[in-house]
């Protein structure tokens, strides 16, 4: 859970790092305890569960549980619609969706304008949604604020740079109101031609790994950070963007490789977890994101306890498979697999979300997907939206900070 007092020490993190140019190796955050999970004795966040015991878990069941199927299926899609209008994001809002993600058209000119428009999809101050952005940096950047160093350097930067890096990143979204990055890139390559190598933080496990434990370490005090895209892009030659990247990798050899970033991440507190929509056939012939057995995987053998978020279900029906062509189908596919929050961009209209909350309730009615099934998933995104409300950052620009140490 992420702490209240974030106070001086964050600030002085995000100034600290902001100095650094491009290419400096400078620390801006300091090492992580294990077990309390404390910075500087200035940050205490504690670990958290999703199991029973866990009293924020406790009390999002609790909210879920006074909720119609409606309600809790609306709670469970993060939507997108592409418009700086802030009437307009707050009407689509109030159907009751679990999370907004920003892209570039809901960027405007100014933080302070972004600042207004995140604040209008916010219903209900006490209980906001998620409201997401994919700040990696670098090659995928949705604000000209961020001028940090990125995967294209950061690869070959010792890690604390990037440690320095996201602290830097991460202060411009609290500051303009935005609580979940999908920012990290778990997946690693060695190879140049690869879609996803300008934009993996290692060209190799353990490289990567390191890199995207420090991204962790320095999001999670401040934001939910997101790992992706699960299980891995690097053997699955090919965009998914506009296919279905396969590979016949089998489950041994993606322990010992692609596994190992991911395993990292998670150990290091990652709030979410993002699957693309790759196929291991050895595994799997449907896609990591609709696959049952995938996400046992990510559940059972990597002790992932978060929330999984589907990667854009739009790049499904943008593959031009038949059997992805319908957006409510895919939705239901991948919640009866396991994912707790179904994102929903490329053709997303203002309609399509609400389509996608009437199949789920739908789903639930028929027992295509048990009543169960989907209290455990809006439980899931209900604690993250209860830990990110009660873990409010006030931020502002400091003149005469000093980097910390």
């Amino acid at each position: 859970m992420r702490a209240v007092r974030f106070g001086a020490l964050l600030t002085a993190l995000a100034v600290g790092a902001a100095a650094l140019p491009s290419g400096s190796a400078a620390a801006a955050v300091s090492e992580v305890d294990a077990d309390s999970r404390t910075v500087d004795a200035a940050v205490i966040v504690p670990t958290t569960t999703s199991s029973g015991d866990d009293p924020l878990h406790t009390r999002a069941a609790a909210v879920v549980a006074d909720m119609t199927t409606q309600e809790q299926a609306a709670s469970v899609v993060m939507g997108h619609i592409p418009t700086t209008d802030a009437g307009a994001l707050a009407s689509y809002m109030q159907q009751g969706l679990g999370g907004f993600l920003l892209m570039g058209a809901n960027i405007p000119d100014d933080e302070s304008q972004l600042a207004s428009l995140t604040a209008a999809l916010t219903s209900d101050s006490a209980l906001p949604p998620l409201i997401a952005i994919d700040q990696e940096g670098g090659i995928v950047s949705r604000l000209d604020a961020d001028q940090y160093p990125a995967s294209t350097t950061l690869k070959s930067l010792p890690v604390e740079a990037t440690a320095a890096a996201f602290s830097a990143r991460v202060a411009l979204l609290v500051r303009a109101g935005i609580d979940v990055n999908f920012g990290t890139v778990a997946d690693v390559t060695a190879d140049p031609a690869s879609f996803i190598y300008g934009r993996a933080l290692g060209t190799d496990p353990a490289t990567a790994a390191e890199r995207v434990a420090a991204a962790t370490t320095a999001q999670e005090p401040v934001v939910a950070s997101t790992l992706k895209h699960f299980p891995g892009h690097g053997a699955a030659p090919g965009d998914s963007h506009h296919a279905i990247p396969t590979t016949d990798e089998s489950l041994e050899q993606w322990r010992a490789s692609d596994a190992v970033p991911f395993a990292a991440g998670i150990d290091a507190g990652a709030s979410l977890l993002m699957f693309g929509h790759l196929s291991y056939t050895a595994v799997d012939a449907a896609p990591a994101s609709l696959s049952p057995a995938w996400h046992a995987i990510a559940r059972d053998e990597l002790g992932f306890d978060g929330v999984i978020v589907t990667d854009d279900l739009g790049m499904l029906q943008s593959s031009g498979l038949p059997e992805y062509a319908d957006p409510v189908a895919n939705a239901v596919t991948a919640l009866a697999a396991g994912s707790d929050l179904l994102l929903m961009v490329a053709g997303s209209t203002p309609e399509t979300a609400g389509d996608m909350v009437d199949g789920i309730v739908a789903a639930v009615d028929s027992g295509t997907v048990s009543a169960d099934r989907l209290a455990e998933a809006a439980t899931r995104v209900m604690a993250l939206r209860m830990q990110n409300a009660a873990a409010p950052a006030q931020w502002s620009l400091c003149g005469d900070c000093e980097p910390a140490t």
